[in-house]
């Protein structure tokens, strides 16, 4: 007897792909601006703009301070510049003035007085060099070109003074001393030779604060950084 033929099972029913739920419909707007400052607050903004457009003044004080006079400090509105006196002890002084130690001297006076001396009346106050000559209408020399000057020092007449040209000595001095800014002593003996009764070269360098007054009259002030009773120096140049 024939086995009844098995139908063939029906196919698995095909899932369908779940349909993905629609997504909402959006607007895109442009983002809100900001509300505007109020009145207040806009007039405020602009008076601290105004104040942070002007200048800032810092009044200077030319009162001395701690007791200080006047001519202590850096109070009259000069250029600082370098000056070095030096000379052998018992013979003339010398006086240069540079721009800064590394220049070359904008002017170079040998006056009539020893070195010792004046170092020794330094040592015991200030002491007041004024150098006097004549005008000249005629001639168009500046102040520090004048050759010749009558010498007075505190009040007393003392000689002369005679405005030179550096000589390969002085530069020798000055290229020694280029890496002093402030300071005293003795030139080595091999920079600079000792004379016959054992006389060295000595010098005093410091800043001096230099002021013209008019094109006739100039002013060098010897710049005390401690404000002491140290050495102090003042050199007066006058055309009368």
């Amino acid at each position: 007897m024939a086995e009844p033929r098995k139908s063939p099972s029906p196919a698995p029913p095909l899932r369908s792909s779940p349909q993905s739920s629609p997504l909402p419909a959006m607007s895109l707007q442009p983002s809100p601006k900001r509300s505007g400052f109020s009145k207040p607050t806009k007039l405020l903004r602009q008076v601290r703009s105004v104040f942070r457009t002007l200048p800032i003044l810092s009044p200077a004080c030319r009162i001395p301070l701690n007791g200080s006079r006047l001519h202590d400090g850096y109070v009259h509105g000069g250029a600082r510049i370098t000056g070095t006196i030096f000379g052998y002890r018992k013979s003339r002084v010398n006086l240069a003035f540079q721009e800064s130690p590394r220049c070359l001297p904008i002017l170079i006076l040998e006056l009539a007085i020893p070195t010792g001396k004046l170092l020794q009346d330094m040592g015991q106050g200030l002491v007041r060099l004024a150098l006097e000559c004549e005008k000249r209408p005629s001639e168009k020399r500046k102040i520090l070109e004048e050759p010749i000057w009558t010498l007075y020092c505190n009040g007393r007449k003392s000689g002369y003074g005679v405005r030179r040209d550096p000589s390969s000595e002085d530069m020798k001095i000055m290229q020694t001393l280029n890496a002093v800014s402030m300071g005293a002593g003795v030139i080595p003996a091999e920079e600079a030779a000792q004379t016959a009764d054992g006389d060295q070269l000595t010098y005093m360098r410091a800043y001096f604060e230099r002021v013209t007054g008019s094109k006739d009259s100039e002013t060098f002030y010897m710049m005390n950084p401690d404000s002491n009773n140290g050495a102090e120096l003042s050199v007066f140049l006058v055309r009368i």
